[in-house]
């Protein structure tokens, strides 16, 4: 009996126990170390509950490579079209970035990457309307495209990708935003009617096969019905969409100066160093060389296409080498927003597109019904830039298939009231911006009021070059 007893007394002890550790972890009070992506267990932290989505607390190289990459998994979740009911969305303009490509740069004396840019629908990534798009996009003849545009490929067809080509990742990328776009801002907003003009459209796209393309797969699932003769594509010549604005001799002075902000930076780490040393051994060529053949960008694309990094007899590229370069990446970012060079020159590099999309909204607001839907198809060294100059130091340096999207809105009770969203890849930074982020504070409305952004680009910008136009600001040195 007594025995007896004592067990069901060490038994209830274990159970009480137990539930205490348990509440603890709940209370916030014991540190529970989740796993993280790569598999690798971080320092710990004090946690309610391990969530295997939250991102990593410190710079990870490798989760930061995967988002960048942006291969199409999971649904994702976007909050483009949300406003009270009220309201009414009246104008879309998105800015984008190609999608997923082949390297612009090859390693020296290693095999290039064998990445297939051939439109396979049976292998993944894919889509369910990627075997459409192709046949669709071989009667393209119809369309109307600027200057050297019409000589550019409708989607990649090269059975081993050449420099710089769009991939079938790439491709997919563009038609599930197109996907999503439309089922937000055509079935649910009606933006665009069935029987939608070209007038409602405006287009443009650097002359690169990539940038074409993904802007073709972006609107090939996005438009109620994609008619070629309804396709007028027009051509940038500049990556910073500065059109006949371009003569700016302080933006090239403060790019100058943010490209020796950069080589000071990488002279200073001698673990970077030390990587390439390592690895232009294991090539066979000089260090200098190999660093200017930019590994990071071939690199990248070995690692988003899951390819084993390349080898030679004395040695095989390796992670370490990836995450030491790529953590070099993430840290020039930071001390970029620190230093503010990068900023300065974004002012000047993005004024002209700014100034464009100003212009057009405040058409739009006036009520005139052309242009309603507005496509760049860009770089990330478009994207960049014009980040840093609305203020939005929290976004991540263009994703593949980045997104950014500016959404004009009226005010249902005041009509002559219009209002502004800024979204970056489906996240609404509006209140990030430096020209309203204390607005909300202020107002219940979760929106920016359109002449903030009006404000901002044709006065505030030049405010820091101590001048009151663009033009100004361009060719007399800040004091």
């Amino acid at each position: 009996m007594l025995f007896r007893n004592r067990f069901l007394f060490l038994l209830a002890l274990a159970a009480l126990l137990a539930f205490l550790s348990l509440s603890l972890q709940f209370l916030h009070l014991i540190p529970v170390t989740p796993v993280r992506e790569d598999g690798l267990s971080p320092k710990s932290r004090k946690r309610i509950m391990p969530d295997l989505l939250t991102e990593p607390p410190a710079i990870d190289p490798v989760y930061e490579a995967r988002v960048y990459c942006n291969v199409p998994t999971a649904a994702e979740r976007s909050m483009e079209g949300h406003a009270p009911h009220y309201f009414k969305l009246v104008s879309v303009q998105v800015l984008i970035r190609h999608g997923d490509r082949y390297p612009l740069y090859a390693i020296p004396k290693t095999k290039r990457p064998d990445i297939d840019c051939m439109l396979v629908p049976s292998r993944k990534p894919s889509h369910p309307q990627l075997e459409a798009f192709v046949k669709h996009m071989s009667k393209g003849s119809a369309a109307q495209m600027d200057g050297s545009l019409s000589s550019l490929p409708h989607f990649p067809s090269h059975s081993l990708c050449e420099m710089g080509e769009l991939t079938q990742t790439g491709v997919v990328q563009h038609l599930r935003n197109g996907q999503l776009l439309r089922e937000i801002y055509i079935n649910k907003h009606k933006l665009l009617p069935s029987d939608w003009t070209a007038k409602q459209l405006y287009l443009e796209t650097t002359g690169k096969s990539r940038t074409l393309q993904s802007a073709l797969a972006l609107l090939y699932t996005f438009l109620p019905d994609f008619d070629w003769k309804k396709i007028n594509m027009r051509h940038q010549w500049s990556t910073i969409f500065c059109s006949g604005s371009c003569d700016c001799p302080m933006r090239n002075h403060y790019l100058e100066e943010e490209q020796r902000r950069q080589y000071s930076l990488r002279v200073k780490n001698n673990n970077l160093e030390n990587i390439y040393v390592d690895m232009a051994k294991i090539v066979g060529i000089p260090t200098r060389q190999l660093r200017a053949s930019n590994p990071i960008d071939s690199l990248l694309c070995y690692f988003c296409h899951n390819v084993s990094f390349p080898c030679t007899k004395a040695g095989c590229i390796g992670m370490e080498h990836f995450k030491v370069i790529k953590r070099h990446q993430l840290e020039d970012e930071r001390e970029r927003q620190e230093k503010k060079l990068y900023f300065l020159y974004a002012l000047l590099a993005t004024h002209p597109l700014l100034n464009q999309t100003v212009n057009r909204l405040q058409r739009i607001a006036e009520g005139k019904k052309e242009e309603v839907f507005v496509l760049y198809s860009a770089h990330d060294v478009t994207l960049s830039p014009v980040l840093s100059a609305l203020g939005i130091t929290e976004a991540r340096f263009p994703r593949f298939a980045a997104r950014l999207v500016f959404e004009l809105w009226q005010d249902g009770k005041r009509p002559k009231e219009h209002f502004i969203r800024i979204l970056y890849n489906g996240a609404d930074v509006t209140f990030q911006t430096s020209f309203c982020k204390d607005h909300y504070k202020r107002s219940s409305k979760p929106m920016c009021p359109l002449e903030k952004l009006v404000n901002f680009v044709k006065r505030d910008m030049f405010l820091i070059f101590n001048s009151t136009n663009y033009y100004d600001a361009c060719h007399r040195r800040a004091l």
